[in-house]
Parts: C-alpha cells; sequence; structure tokens
C-alpha cells in the first residue's frame, strides 16, 4: 500500500515487532488512516510507504508490519533492512512483555550496534486488564535506552503519531551522525607528525 504516488527517495524505513495479537497492524493503520481495523488476516505481511511531515520537513517513511507469527519476529531479512523498530507488546499480556528483551538482543546482534527503536505498550483501552505496570514499561525502556510510549489502537491518541515520528527522528540523527567523516585520533594525528619529523632527519643524515 502506497499512501501517496509522488515518486521521493525513503527516508526512514520501520519494522513494527512484538508478540502475535499484540495490536501491531492496528497500530499501524490507526497512523496511517486514523481507523481502527477490528478484523484483519494475522499471517499477512504488509509494506506501507507514508508520505508525511515531521517537524516542517517532508518525509517518506516506509513501515513493515510484520506477519502475527513468531518466527517473522526473527527474520533477518527484515532487520538487516530496517533503520529503526517499533516493539510493542500488550499491557495485559505479560509473555508479550517478557519477550521484547530477547526480540531486542536479537535485533542488536544481527545489526552489531545498539539499534534505534521505540517501546509501545498497547491497549491501554483494557487498564481493568492490565498486567504490565507504566513504570514497568519505562524501567524496560530505560534499560534499551530508547522512548517509551502507552497507548490504545482501539481509541487513537496523537501518541500513535508522535512515536513514529520520534522513531523517525531517532533514525535521522543516528544516519547524520555516521555520515560524517570520521576524524582521525589525536594519538594517530601525533604518530603522523612524529613519522613525517623521523622522515626528514634521516634524509637529512643521508644527504650530508
Amino acid at each position: 500500500m502506497t499512501t501517496n504516488g509522488k515518486s521521493k527517495s525513503v527516508d526512514s524505513r520501520i519494522v513494527v515487532l512484538g508478540r502475535p495479537c499484540v495490536g501491531k497492524s492496528a497500530l499501524v493503520v490507526r497512523y496511517l488512516t486514523k481507523r481502527f481495523i477490528w478484523e484483519y488476516d494475522p499471517t499477512l505481511e504488509c509494506t506501507y510507504k507514508h508520505h508525511t511531515t515531521v517537524d516542517d520537513e517532508p518525509v517518506v517513511i516506509e513501515i513493515l508490519d510484520t506477519a502475527g507469527q513468531d518466527e517473522t519476529i526473527h527474520r533477518e531479512g527484515h532487520v538487516r533492512w530496517a533503520d529503526g523498530f517499533v516493539l510493542v507488546y500488550a499491557i495485559n499480556d505479560r509473555q508479550s512483555f517478557e519477550d521484547i528483551y530477547s526480540i531486542k538482543q536479537y535485533l542488536d546482534d544481527i545489526k552489531r550496534t545498539n539499534v534505534q527503536c521505540i517501546l509501545v505498550g498497547n491497549k491501554t483501552d483494557l487498564h481493568h486488564e492490565r498486567k504490565i505496570s507504566t513504570s514497568e514499561g519505562q524501567k524496560m525502556a530505560q534499560d534499551m535506552a530508547c522512548a517509551f510510549f502507552e497507548t490504545s489502537a482501539s481509541d487513537g491518541g496523537d501518541e500513535i503519531c508522535e512515536l513514529f515520528c520520534e522513531l523517525h527522528r531517532e533514525v535521522k540523527r543516528r544516519k547524520m551522525i555516521e555520515s560524517k567523516p570520521r576524524r582521525r585520533s589525536s594519538a594517530q594525528q601525533v604518530r603522523q607528525v612524529l613519522t613525517k619529523m623521523f622522515n626528514k632527519q634521516n634524509s637529512k643524515q643521508i644527504t650530508s
């Protein structure tokens, strides 16, 4: 699905991950269409190219909504393709929360770095079934050094748009840092200066 026909290079590639039935597809569709879907195919993976504006800048965000099967979490191709990840658990599903640690570790191992991600506790409309407190979610996000949001794909809310925008900002910052030429360390510079001085001194001794 392409939400706009304009041709523009993709600025951020985002994969939405989490245990089946945590509301991944509902979150993505709510973000793209401002609507909530009651029924969808839990085995169907979809990629959406979304034209939007973040901080007054037009951007294209490509979002991969993974299928609702456990094995799709561990597809290496998805991980290598993505710039950032939305990690989703349901506040009424303890196992979905505990799974996030292993998912994050897998992503870091494949990327060989601390990946850009956002932690999302979904289904806050089911507060009467809550099994994971807000403070637990905040602590996990702190451990993973990422932003944290609680929301409800059913009820909707500004935080759904904001979480995707915030992840795009993180991806953009990472790309800017990585695109800068690496400065040589001071130790390398000192070695090069000493080497040049040594070579010049040897050259003078030979000519004399």
